[in-house]
């Protein structure tokens, strides 16, 4: 009883600290108390968070790498990782997507994996409608397998094709014999 309280706890405040990190409103004066060196970064995520476009995402596909696991190792793992999310992205002044994120998804063991964040990309244009982009995103995120639902940060390379409002992602985990090496897809509509 007591180790499921806990285990319910950290899940629980796991998702409470990513929510707050997605939902605080960052305002020209949130900005002033920061130092210099991280002013443009500050202004850039108030920019992204007050006059970007509403996005929602959806999960759906997480491919294994089949040279990293064992058969049965492959059949344990769900692969479908349903689940959504809300964000808020711009074009830059150079075209490029800048992006904050919050999600949740079912891993591959079926445990709610919360994960919010900072996306770029660089992005390049065919004709009116098609783009596509390659860039990173920075998150932070908590997972049952790894510290059991305490949160921790991560850094992943992030790209996409899109038409018009829809967009598809994709970015690898990188693992070990066993671990990680995981293809994770998903779709974003802008509004």
């Amino acid at each position: 009883m007591k180790s499921s309280f806990v285990h319910a706890a950290r899940r629980a405040g796991a998702t409470a600290v990513i929510a707050a990190a997605t939902a605080l409103p960052l305002t020209a004066q949130a900005c002033d108390n920061v130092p210099d060196w991280a002013q443009g970064a500050c202004n850039r995520l108030g920019q992204i968070w007050n006059q970007g476009n509403d996005e929602l995402y959806v999960t759906g596909y997480a491919w294994h790498n089949r040279a990293a696991y064992s058969a049965d190792k492959i059949k344990s793992f769900r692969e479908e990782s349903w689940g959504g999310g809300w964000g808020k992205g711009i074009y830059d002044e150079d075209g490029d997507w800048q992006g904050l994120y919050g999600m949740a998804f079912l891993d591959s063991h079926g445990h709610v994996e919360p994960i919010a964040g900072y996306g770029y990309q660089k992005i390049g244009r065919i004709g009116d409608n098609w783009r596509f982009g390659i860039g990173y995103t920075a998150f932070l995120t908590a997972r049952e397998d790894i510290f059991h639902y305490i949160p921790f940060p991560g850094i992943l390379p992030l790209a996409s094709v899109g038409y018009d409002k829809a967009t598809f992602y994709a970015t690898y985990i990188p693992g070990g014999k066993g671990n990680g090496n995981v293809l994770f897809m998903f779709g974003k509509w802008t509004f």
